[in-house]
């Protein structure tokens, strides 16, 4: 039971920060995820693989509750969404094959190196100037593909480049928030599946499996998330979170940090 806890703990607060800025709240998910799957004998091979899995599919309940609540104060742009899923849901299926292809090593840099990304953004307040409309079906295709391909591959819900990248293209900061937080559903659906169908048939997964998905933190995480996710959705609306975020990049920062440490060992 106290590995349920853990699991339905780390899903409320990831589900909180993800309503509030938009980001699926995977970057929390995978590195406590994987602690977690290690501490209870999991394989290590596979370790990183069902992390990245599991936060997948938690982020499909998590943009379901949260992009509800957006879509309640009028945030969502959903010409953006429909434009764009296309080539999001191209772009997951490659980012869940790739992940399929390199070492679990590899992934923890690379997840490591892209949260380093996201917290010094938030860090620094970088927020690109509103230059440009947004592009045609093409564009949002291919920016789609590449969203969904990243996405997949570090288990997010695609706010950290879909926010500024709509932020660019003369979109209100609270309405991209709401955007990217509807576009972070066709992202879940594409990576859950990738990772159910490229760990399907390995035998070394442990009991209660659905490919790379553990079914048990996938209840107990996804269970907390939709409660706390509309909170989260629901306080970035009714206050300014600038400090709230830069705390939270610092959490990001540590987590990030201790995985790379973790893959340099």
């Amino acid at each position: 039971m106290e590995w349920y806890l853990a699991y339905f703990l780390l899903g409320a607060v990831a589900g909180f920060f993800g309503g509030m800025f938009g980001i699926g709240g995977g970057t929390i998910l995978v590195p406590v995820f994987l602690w977690l799957f290690e501490a209870q004998g999991f394989p290590i091979a596979h370790s990183m693989h069902l992390a990245l899995g599991t936060s997948m599919a938690v982020i499909l309940f998590t943009s379901l509750a949260s992009l509800r609540k957006h879509h309640q104060h009028g945030a969502v742009d959903w010409t953006v969404v429909r434009n764009i899923t296309p080539g999001i849901l191209l772009g997951t299926a490659l980012g869940a094959v790739s992940a399929a292809l390199v070492s679990p090593y590899f992934l923890m840099v690379f997840f490591a190196l892209f949260v380093y990304f996201a917290a010094g953004q938030i860090l620094l307040e970088i927020k690109p100037h509103a230059e440009r409309e947004l592009p045609g079906m093409a564009g949002m295709g291919l920016f789609g593909s590449f969203t969904g391909w990243l996405s997949s591959l570090v288990s997010i819900g695609g706010g950290t480049v879909v926010i500024p990248f709509l932020i660019w293209c003369n979109l209100p900061l609270r309405r991209a928030i709401g955007t990217a937080s509807a576009i972070g559903f066709p992202i879940a659906v594409g990576g859950t599946v990738g990772y159910i169908l490229i760990g399907y048939h390995i035998p070394e997964l442990p009991e209660l499996h659905l490919g790379f998905v553990y079914l048990p933190a996938l209840f107990w995480a996804a269970l907390a998330s939709v409660i706390t996710a509309p909170l989260g959705a629901k306080t970035a609306h009714r206050i300014n979170v600038s400090l709230l975020r830069k705390w939270f990049a610092i959490l990001l920062l540590a987590l990030a940090t201790k995985l790379l440490l973790k893959a340099i060992s």
